[in-house]
């Protein structure tokens, strides 16, 4: 990386950046005003003008997070061509199912080697891939040192954790883990974001860290339904540690480490996610408990819902790697199928009893 001005910030010397983050929504732009507070220089890139013109007109995203002035010192456009101006490292913040397309549209424009970070949480539906892994695909990059000549090696970091985006622009208190195959980027990642409120822990286990990422939020709508049922705390509680068993079996069957699930990227940001009455996800399931159409739920809320799509693709994996996850499933039928979440509901208390060792 390039060498910046040594400057002193809020948790310790480090070395400003120019990041690049591509991305104008909610956690795009909370990502700009922490970096920017820790005096990196910063570019935000939006895929339409029209959205972007009015962050310049107005230093306010009241789209997806309103309430909050983008300092001037943010660099924000629509240009293609800008997107990477200067980059010394990239932050990723596309909805899953959009990432593709936008990698696709930016590639001949990205700088070689310059590492990215991604902070979406999701699977992809008809790949099955996680999101540093469609980068991957695009880009026809590798993590590690590449066996074929013709794959050029670009670090790439996953930053996930419990981090409800209306509470990081408040500076509230919060804890993530910066995952990566490639320990010294990990670190990298970590001292970039790491300020007194904003806690970065580092983690070799890039699978098990976006697996948690995508598989919570799943188990986030099946909470929403349940509040949406009024079903009641004993119910939601139950449903998250039968929720996280069901993950940590996936987990296990793909190769990730048990520990994450356990972790600040696993049951930490599960517990936010099922309990934040600002996140999308539950929010979406208690509109669904309360009997809502999912066409209508989602054409009313602001920004993406990722659980949606990701729980095709997550009912894909559980079949791929032959792994049992009822309450996925019956998320699947809620969404998909028009099983109405009572039932749902009484199907999966209903199932044979069985030793609580037997599901795990």
């Amino acid at each position: 990386m390039t060498p910046g001005r040594r400057r002193e910030g809020q948790a310790g010397p480090y070395m400003p950046l120019n990041i690049s983050i591509i991305g104008d929504g909610s956690m795009a732009t909370v990502c700009a005003l922490l970096l920017e507070s820790r005096g990196h220089r910063v570019t935000v890139w939006g895929a339409h003008g029209d959205h972007v013109a009015s962050l310049i007109q107005t230093r306010e995203n009241r789209r997806h997070l309103p309430g909050y002035r983008i300092p001037e010192s943010i660099r924000l456009t629509a240009d293609d061509r800008q997107a990477f101006r200067d980059a010394e490292l990239i932050v990723s913040a596309v909805p899953t199912q959009y990432m593709r397309a936008i990698w696709e549209r930016l590639a001949s424009h990205l700088p070689p080697a310059v590492p990215i970070v991604s902070v979406a949480k999701g699977i992809e539906t008809n790949t099955l891939l996680r999101p540093t892994q469609i980068i991957a695909d695009v880009l026809h990059t590798t993590e590690k040192a590449p066996d074929n000549p013709d794959r050029r090696a670009r670090p790439l970091a996953a930053l996930s954790g419990p981090s409800v985006a209306d509470e990081l622009a408040r500076c509230l208190p919060a804890t993530v883990c910066a995952a990566s195959d490639d320990e010294e980027f990990a670190r990298v990642v970590q001292k970039a974001f790491t300020t007194h409120w904003f806690r970065v822990y580092t983690n070799n286990d890039l699978l098990g860290v976006e697996l948690a990422g995508a598989t919570k939020n799943v188990i986030a709508l099946a909470a929403g339904i349940l509040d949406g049922l009024q079903a009641g705390n004993n119910a939601k509680s139950a449903l998250l540690s039968r929720g996280l068993a069901e993950t940590v079996r996936l987990g296990l069957a793909m190769g990730a480490a048990q520990e994450t699930f356990f972790g600040i990227a696993g049951v930490g940001d599960l517990a936010t996610t099922c309990f934040s009455p600002t996140g999308r996800n539950r929010t979406c399931g208690e509109q669904l408990g309360k009997g809502r159409k999912l066409d209508d739920v989602l054409s009313s809320m602001r920004g993406v819902v990722e659980g949606v799509p990701t729980t095709r693709a997550v009912v894909a994996l559980a079949k791929k790697y032959r792994v049992d996850m009822p309450i996925t499933l019956a998320v699947d039928q809620v969404l998909f199928e028009g099983l109405d979440p009572i039932e749902a509901i009484s199907k999966l208390m209903s199932r044979e009893p069985r030793s609580e060792r037997e599901e795990r």
